[in-house]
């Protein structure tokens, strides 16, 4: 089968690489018809997550079941699917309190809980940035979706990047009324605008400094922040009075970086600290990694950003963190698209079939103007 595979730093390839199959009898194995670049693997594209050269990525996939093995009885051959990016063996204490995303035996890997399909560091599943991709656990990981090609490019996100945005204001304890600032106007911050409006926000502020991203945030019916014209913690400042807001979304992750391109790791958190009221929550679904060789200072290179605690402290505020256990949200967010109430594919920009993945992944990394969600089609 064609797959993507990293071959190096800012660099992939279309390569033949043997076919998915099945492997154990909870496996399945599936046809992709639509798998998306995310933002997390660009931090692998540009060398800085420590994945090895030969794997196979993508773990935002959805497609047609193609077989099954012998003890999968919920999931049928010719089944439309969703595939949550997180591998769940669905038994384990995690799985059973619903933190698929922190499965306790799907990933070998010392001291790392939860696994993911094409990812460093997140177990030896291959991605589905390829014609197939093997399921494990099938019958407990696959969303049953409606036959037929309907609703493409929103039941796509249904994998990562619209459960993560839903996550981020459930961590930040959003509520009905509730002004809220996403940090970061990529797809998962502008998902998460999209939940937070969804969620019943009078108002949420978007700050990020692209201007096609910022466009499609007021696509949103919300109000774009432009960090590159001032502090961003100013201006809604300014425009709430004072007040801020009552909680706030991290959506950008460790290699935050000032308008002049600079990084800061910390940045993204101390804005949250100083716009977020007192006792407001905070959710953060942008990546934070254990080490970083490439970080721009000593505390970066070890993960540990120099953020201003103190202050989160001294205002009772309130902070989730970590990767969003798809199957917690997945359902209800089909069903939101389904009748109308939600629609996620308002972000895709870029549909190229699976040889183009290459120039999807540079023009996506090199933020050029108007690439701010890039879909591949392996069957086109």
């Amino acid at each position: 089968m064609k797959a993507v595979v990293y071959k190096g730093t800012r660099e992939v390839a279309v390569e033949e690489v043997p076919d998915a199959r099945i492997e154990k009898p909870t496996d399945a194995v599936v046809r992709i018809t639509t798998t998306n670049i995310c933002g997390s693997d660009l931090h692998m594209y540009e060398g800085r997550a420590g994945v090895e050269e030969g794997k196979v990525l993508g773990h935002e996939n959805m497609g047609v079941v193609e077989a099954v093995g012998p003890a999968v009885d919920r999931v049928q051959v010719g089944m439309r699917v969703s595939v949550p990016f997180n591998i769940a063996c669905g038994t384990c204490r995690s799985c059973n309190e619903g933190w698929t995303s922190f499965c306790e035996r799907t990933n070998p890997v010392d001291g790392m809980q939860g696994a993911a399909y094409g990812y460093a560091n997140m177990g030896p599943y291959d991605g589905g940035q390829a014609e197939l991709l093997r399921v494990p656990y099938a019958d407990f990981n696959l969303l049953d979706l409606p036959a037929g090609p309907e609703h493409e490019n929103d039941f796509t996100m249904l994998s990562d990047v619209f459960p993560t945005g839903w996550h981020g204001t459930v961590l930040a304890d959003q509520q009905p009324g509730d002004r809220v600032a996403v940090f970061g106007a990529g797809p998962v911050g502008l998902l998460a605008a999209h939940s937070a409006r969804i969620r019943g926000a009078s108002e949420v502020f978007v700050v990020d400094q692209q201007p096609d991203r910022l466009k499609l945030a007021a696509h949103a019916d919300c109000t774009p922040v432009d960090f590159s014209e001032g502090d961003p913690v100013q201006q809604i400042l300014e425009a709430t009075a004072g007040l801020g807001v009552d909680c706030g979304i991290e959506a950008v992750g460790w290699q935050a970086h000032d308008p002049t391109g600079e990084e800061h790791p910390e940045l993204v958190l101390d804005n949250l600290v100083s716009v977020v009221k007192a006792h407001g929550g905070i959710g953060v679904v942008g990546v934070y990694v254990p080490q970083d060789p490439g970080g721009p200072n000593d505390l970066a290179r070890d993960g540990r950003p120099a953020w201003d605690y103190g202050s989160f402290f001294s205002k009772g505020q309130r902070m989730g963190t970590g990767q969003a256990p798809v199957k917690r949200y997945n359902r209800q967010l089909r069903d939101l698209i389904l009748y109308g109430r939600a629609n996620p594919g308002f972000l895709v920009s870029h549909e190229l079939p699976l040889d183009e993945a290459a120039a999807g992944y540079r023009n996506f990394d090199e933020r050029l103007d108007g690439w701010t969600k890039v879909l591949l089609h392996p069957d086109s």
